[in-house]
């Protein structure tokens, strides 16, 4: 065996780990842009309203899978190691994205339609519960010394990747096809081009590596030695929760909320939505290893409390001003800005989750904390954005939940690290 077959570069690795987050998002976001399509094709109902609801609702129904693919799934990857287990946490994500790529709609096979896409979402809440803890414990354990920030921010740049390829796939499809053709069979071709990457992500993902140190540890953990650790370490678990609402919220609110909101509340076209989007994606591409490889050099906390105070009190005035004077250009100026702080916090978040975890639960303490932030707040954020819209009347309200989440990264920011006593974390990571 040659040496380089023994030390793959760390481009090479970390492309072959991030492609099943590629996949996992590039769907994602298709299901937030074409919402309104697949309310009307698998829960249509006299009501506009009820049916985008509903097609959220079951949008947010695979993130209450989360918590128990973490568990379940984290459980296995700790045992039998990360490469194993992210192989087949992509085999189960792949089974949920064929099986809503060729549903057929409600007029054809009545209400077994929106059921098989709520399984279909199950089935991908499942395996994403642990595929984002999976890969970012993965990065954090091959990173070099001091580089740990930088190498974890590929995990969520790969997202941003999908995002873009996804926006750019439908600003396409929005050019070549009439909105009728859209609404009747063309939503359905990126999710189509989702299947057919399936296979690839496959053969890029066999020929990872077992890292290191997980090679190097003595004892694997049975089951429920894993639920023991993670129940004598809950106040972690707890507080990595709280540190993750901000990002989840945020991500989800800027990315896959984001085309709904410019062509539902703003009444941009499509084809705006998907290019602000678009650029979104390409700030967050950018900024995201940018701010990791700063967490690096000047400590995690100075970012966390920095762009929880910044959301707090910036996310509803912008999104005031949004509303007021709607235009395509000021859409794009104020969610570049959420962009901003999203990616600022996000670059030191993922891997501070990972360095508070203890090693031998590390993946599911991780996937767990990440799973119930996302279960709880993050993937219901479209539907509470729609909610708080229509209960309140403000175009803006969105801002007071981005806002509320903020504060609770920011406690949990300030109960880790307590910087007024030196950081705990760093502390216990050295």
């Amino acid at each position: 065996m040659t040496q380089a077959h023994q030390a793959p570069s760390p481009l090479a690795t970390v492309i072959r780990v991030t492609s099943g987050n590629f996949l996992e998002m590039f769907d994602f976001f298709l299901y937030g842009f074409y919402a309104t399509y697949i309310a009307s094709t698998f829960f249509p109902s006299g009501n506009e309203y009820v049916s985008l609801m509903a097609t959220f609702v079951a949008f947010g129904a695979g993130f209450l899978m989360r918590p128990l693919g973490a568990v379940v799934l984290g459980g296995v990857i700790d045992r039998i190691g990360r490469r194993k287990g992210l192989i087949l946490t992509l085999l189960i994500m792949s089974c949920g994205t064929i099986l809503i790529a060729f549903v057929p709609g409600y007029a054809t096979i009545g209400i077994f339609a929106p059921i098989l896409v709520v399984l279909g979402r199950l089935l991908q809440g499942f395996s994403a519960g642990v595929e984002l803890g999976g890969v970012s414990v993965y990065l954090a354990e091959m990173a070099p010394p001091g580089r740990k920030g930088f190498y974890v921010s590929w995990q969520s740049a790969s997202q941003q990747a999908a995002i873009m390829a996804a926006a750019a796939l439908g600003f396409a499809l929005n050019r070549a096809l009439s909105p009728a053709e859209v609404g009747e069979w063309g939503w359905r071709i990126p999710f189509f081009i989702g299947c057919m990457i399936i296979p690839i992500v496959f053969v890029i993902r066999r020929h990872l590596q077992e890292t290191e140190e997980f090679k190097a540890r003595k004892h694997r953990p049975a089951f429920r030695e894993i639920l023991h650790s993670i129940a004598a370490n809950w106040r972690l678990v707890v507080l990595g929760m709280m540190l993750v609402v901000m990002t989840t919220v945020s991500f989800y609110l800027i990315t896959v909320y984001a085309p709904t909101f410019g062509k539902s509340v703003l009444k941009l076209s499509a084809a705006d939505s998907l290019l602000a989007t678009f650029c979104i994606g390409l700030s967050n591409f950018i900024w995201l290893p940018v701010m990791g490889a700063l967490s690096d050099r000047i400590g995690r906390w100075p970012l966390l409390v920095t762009f929880t105070v910044l959301p707090i009190l910036t996310a509803h005035p912008v999104l005031s001003w949004l509303v007021n004077d709607t235009t395509f250009a000021h859409m794009l100026e104020a969610e570049l800005w959420l962009s901003f702080m999203y990616a600022s916090y996000n670059g030191a978040t993922v891997v501070a989750l990972t360095e508070i975890m203890p090693a031998h639960v590390r993946t599911v303490g991780f996937s767990l904390a990440y799973s119930l932030a996302t279960a709880v707040f993050g993937g219901f954020t479209p539907v509470i954005s729609t909610w708080l819209i229509q209960a309140t009347g403000d175009k803006a309200a969105p801002g007071y939940w981005m806002a509320a989440a903020a504060a609770c990264g920011l406690i949990a920011a300030l109960a880790l690290y307590r910087p007024w006593r030196g950081s705990r974390v760093e502390a216990t990571a050295a």
